[in-house]
């Protein structure tokens, strides 16, 4: 499915009254993972308040071991030093990747800004080889803006 014609479902979920941030989150993550056929895991990592870490919130495809990251270490660390978009077309090319799956080929992770602080970014396993292009990066980027509005 094409990531544009999410949008109203994301906007749906973001809007919902009385329901909590993490609930907003993990509902995004089983509709991009469910939705997106490249997408085979999702989830989002926080940025620790005082500490200089990742932490998983929400995720939907295979559990994870690497629910605490440090700033720097594998694909997700990085984002969080440079606040930049990664994207990894062959995991397998990169020294400093965390393998959370022998079955993931390529991951784009996406920084989350409140108030021009990094605060987060959302990740995206795929188990396809150069599954991600420039219109990934600008959907990861707009969930991540409604996100953060929230927060």
């Amino acid at each position: 499915m094409k990531t544009d014609a999410l949008k109203p479902q994301v906007i749906s979920i973001i809007n919902q009254p009385g329901v909590v941030i993490k609930d907003k989150m993990q509902a995004i993550c089983d509709l991009l993972q469910s939705a997106v056929a490249t997408y085979d895991w999702v989830g989002f990592y926080m940025a620790h308040e005082t500490e200089p870490t990742l932490h998983l919130w929400n995720q939907a495809g295979e559990p994870t071991d690497h629910t605490v990251i440090p700033f720097g270490k594998g694909i997700c660390g990085q984002v969080a030093v440079s606040n930049a978009n990664f994207v990894v077309d062959d995991v397998h090319a990169q020294d400093n990747y965390i393998a959370c799956s022998i079955y993931v080929k390529s991951e784009v992770v996406i920084p989350m800004f409140k108030n021009a602080k990094n605060i987060g970014q959302i990740d995206i396993d795929s188990n396809t080889v150069n599954a991600f292009n420039a219109e990934d990066e600008r959907f990861l980027e707009w969930i991540n803006e409604l996100v953060a509005a929230e927060l």
